[in-house]
């Protein structure tokens, strides 16, 4: 039996007993009255006791227990102690969900809740960028209504969601087609869960590597045939030697085409596979002694070729790398500067500010719509030129490559007819000053052998000049 009818019972007999004492010493009427006054001052003081009881239910959380006694003190206890724990659980209930929500908004991917109808429930800040919803707007509304492209539909409607499907997405912020992976996974009481992941970049270069594929294979099939061809005349026809040296050359140049493209392309993956350069302390005056001359021996006295080299600054970065860029950057303007033609090249460190290299050159300039993709593998604006002139396509992809490992750009400014001039660009945080001191000359391909032995002690201006 409850506390509660064993206190009932308890009560009821020693009022029952009272009443026999009463009715025993005074009658029956007045055994009545005391008991029905008994029975109104406890109905009266339960009624006090369930007002107190309604009061506290309706106040706010953390209010103290109301006093009683009795049987309402023990209810009091039993109700404010399961108040208290039930108030535990909403908490811990509310923070496993904001954990939850933390955790889904910190995810890469976005993330919607589905309810049975397919309607919004819940979703992440990913998913609201990425599929342009609106958790205040489009919660309640159906997934179809927001997302209509026909290969998403029918892949809702398919029941099977063991793969992705991929989506292409305007996103209306930056008036772009982004590329999503959507996937559905089922979950409790036929709720669902829809992932999003944003798969454009993979997409881009898995574009970029089937292209870079398709065009290593053009570029070393062209060579390979001619050394086929060349081969197979040489060993069926018997043919004039000054006829037989001369498809020697043409076999010649077509394998040292493929070398530098080969070389180039181990360059790029050397690039790409190492995360930051060396910190070496690089002096400009053997870097662009170095590329001096090598840019002599390739225009061999065609051009006019001008160094104003600042000494006064030294570069902290990887001189193989460095090396490499600026004599692609000089090399270029050699290759595609018409006989005569004059290249410019300037070395500037100021003091607190971004260092600059800039060729120029008196080219045949490039039109202005090349110019943003002329940093891309392969690209070239002019194909056959580009291979008579000996040229990979890789050169100015390997020079972006690295001014962007030495935190730099590339600035290209050009004009059809009147050259174009090539700026790298390196952070003044690269630059370390010394005592000033520059060099200027003029460099033709055609000085004497004198000057180009020099030693290379001798002060750059010297140095260049034998170039």
């Amino acid at each position: 039996m409850s506390p509660v009818w064993l206190r009932t019972l308890a009560f009821l007999t020693v009022l029952g007993s009272v009443a026999l004492i009463v009715r025993a010493l005074s009658g029956w009427p007045l055994a009545f009255g005391f008991v029905a006054v008994v029975l109104l001052i406890r109905v009266v003081r339960n009624a006090m006791h369930l007002q107190t009881l309604w009061r506290w239910s309706q106040a706010k959380r953390g209010v103290a227990l109301p006093r009683a006694s009795g049987a309402w003190e023990e209810l009091f206890a039993r109700l404010y102690h399961q108040s208290r724990a039930t108030q535990r659980e909403h908490a811990a209930l509310s923070s496993a969900l904001a954990s939850f929500r933390g955790a889904a908004q910190a995810l890469p991917e976005g993330v919607v809740t589905l309810n049975a109808q397919n309607q919004i429930l819940w979703c992440n800040a990913q998913a609201e960028e990425q599929l342009n919803l609106s958790l205040v707007k489009d919660a309640g509304q159906n997934i179809a209504n927001l997302l209509r492209a026909p290969d998403f539909l029918a892949y809702l409607a398919l029941g099977e969601w063991d793969r992705p499907v991929a989506l292409r997405v305007r996103h209306a912020g930056i008036n772009a087609v982004r590329v999503l992976s959507l996937q559905l996974v089922a979950y409790g009481d036929q709720q669902k869960l829809l992932m999003s992941r944003d798969i454009t970049r993979f997409e881009r270069l898995e574009m970029m590597r089937r292209d870079f594929v398709a065009n290593v294979s053009h570029e070393l099939k062209t060579p390979l045939t001619v050394l086929a061809g060349f081969l197979e005349t040489i060993r069926e026809t018997k043919l004039p030697p000054r006829q037989q040296q001369h498809y020697l050359e043409l076999m010649s140049e077509q394998a040292e085409r493929m070398h530098r493209l080969v070389a180039d392309l181990l360059t790029l993956s050397a690039l790409e596979a190492n995360n930051a350069p060396a910190d070496e302390n690089v002096a400009p005056a053997t870097l662009f002694a170095r590329i001096a001359d090598t840019a002599r021996q390739l225009s061999a006295g065609r051009h006019t070729m001008t160094f104003e080299i600042d000494e006064g600054a030294s570069i902290t970065g990887s001189e193989v790398e460095l090396t490499s860029a600026f004599t692609n950057l000089v090399t270029n303007a050699v290759r595609y500067t018409p006989d005569g033609g004059r290249i410019t090249v300037r070395w500037s460190a100021p003091d607190g500010a971004d260092a600059r290299l800039s060729v120029a050159d008196t080219g045949i300039g490039i039109p202005a719509p090349h110019l943003p993709r002329l940093t891309e593998r392969f690209y070239r604006v002019d194909h056959g030129r580009s291979r008579e002139s000996g040229g990979t396509g890789l050169g100015l992809a390997i020079v972006k490559h690295v001014l962007t490992r030495h935190q730099g750009s590339l600035e290209i400014e050009s004009e059809v007819g009147k050259g174009s001039v090539f700026t790298a660009v390196l952070p003044a945080r690269r630059i370390t000053r010394r005592p000033l001191r520059a060099g200027m000359i003029d460099a033709h391909a055609n000085a004497d052998a004198e000057n180009a032995d020099r030693p290379r002690q001798e002060p750059l201006a010297e140095r260049l000049t034998a170039a």
